[in-house]
């Protein structure tokens, strides 16, 4: 028998152990075992911090920056290891991280930065790439299994197609950082290419100035948007992920800039953490994250939900009437 849209979720646990002390409240078991209250007829907000109390978002944030810790150093090798290849300059890569990251992390990136680029080779490129990829996809493999639970629904794909569509969502993040990096590098050089070889005139330069400052922002969305409509185990409509990405979007980069303001400017991990400060900045600012990236699929997974129960409703009033 056909499984009904709508009996694809998974269900919901009554709390037994604890009554709720509100009659127009109900208590469900939570992914830790611990009591997640709603109310009857819940607005958007209210399921939003339902679904984010009874997924447990925050542990899930912290196995996806555990995760991503993992991942993105050899995520730092691939994308480093295809930079030769577009004969970019590493004294711009490094001047570029020293720019926007806190100190503790850039330094610790930038020592990454020199191990790599002094001994990429033929070997890299070959074997080596193809190991790097599969360790960074791990990542994207943990950001999958939290977007099915913030979804509710079971994830049935073999082991092979769930990799491989992590190693997709991998190679995709990485030639958006590409691209973005040579926009940022490149993109007075293709200016003049455009408004000085060709002759267009001052207004399109004004254009492509515009452009150039707004495509990164587009790409992070564009990202955003394909991981939001692919990963999960459920087909889901287009408009139903773009609130979620818009969400994610916004509060990423604002994060991450308040996140480099507030270390740069008032945090002293060094004093307090040593030597590890890099390490301790990177896993909160990952954390941070991933609380993000998983608020934006619970958001799509509320909108997405109530079409279903909407749809549903709408074919039992047409079926009542027909009868």
């Amino acid at each position: 028998e056909q499984i009904k849209d709508d009996d694809i979720f998974v269900d919901n646990t009554l709390f037994k152990s604890k009554q709720s002390k509100k009659d127009d409240e109900t208590l469900y078991v939570s992914k830790i075992n611990k009591p997640a209250k709603i109310k009857d007829n819940p607005n958007f907000l209210q399921k939003l911090m339902f679904q984010f109390g009874k997924d447990n978002a925050s542990g899930m944030a912290a196995q996806l920056a555990y995760y991503f810790l993992l991942a993105i150093f050899p995520l730092l090798i691939f994308l480093l290891t295809l930079v030769p290849l577009f004969q970019i300059d590493q004294e711009m890569i490094v001047g570029l991280i020293e720019d926007y990251a806190p100190a503790e992390i850039s330094g610790m990136l930038t020592g990454i930065i020199d191990d790599v680029m002094t001994s990429s080779g033929g070997g890299l490129l070959s074997v080596g790439l193809i190991a790097t990829l599969w360790s960074a996809s791990n990542g994207m493999t943990a950001l999958m299994n939290a977007f099915n639970v913030a979804y509710d629904v079971e994830d049935d794909r073999n082991f092979f197609v769930s990799k491989g569509l992590s190693i997709f969502f991998t190679i995709i993040l990485t030639l958006s950082v590409l691209l973005t990096f040579v926009l940022i590098v490149f993109g007075g050089q293709i200016g003049n290419l455009m408004f000085g070889v060709i002759g267009l005139d001052d207004q399109f330069s004004t254009v492509w100035n515009l452009v150039r400052s707004i495509l990164p922002v587009l790409l992070v969305f564009v990202v955003f948007l394909i991981i939001y409509l692919m990963a999960p185990n459920i087909k889901v409509k287009l408009k139903s992920v773009i609130p979620g990405t818009l969400f994610t979007t916004i509060a990423f980069l604002v994060a991450s800039w308040g996140f480099s303001v507030y270390v740069s400017g008032f945090g002293n991990y060094s004093a307090t953490y040593g030597s590890i400060a890099g390490v301790i900045i990177m896993i909160f600012w990952l954390y941070i994250t991933g609380v993000i990236i998983i608020l934006g699929a619970q958001i799509n997974a509320i909108i997405h939900k109530d079409s279903v129960l909407k749809e549903k409703n709408a074919k039992n009033e047409h079926v009542k009437g027909t009868v």
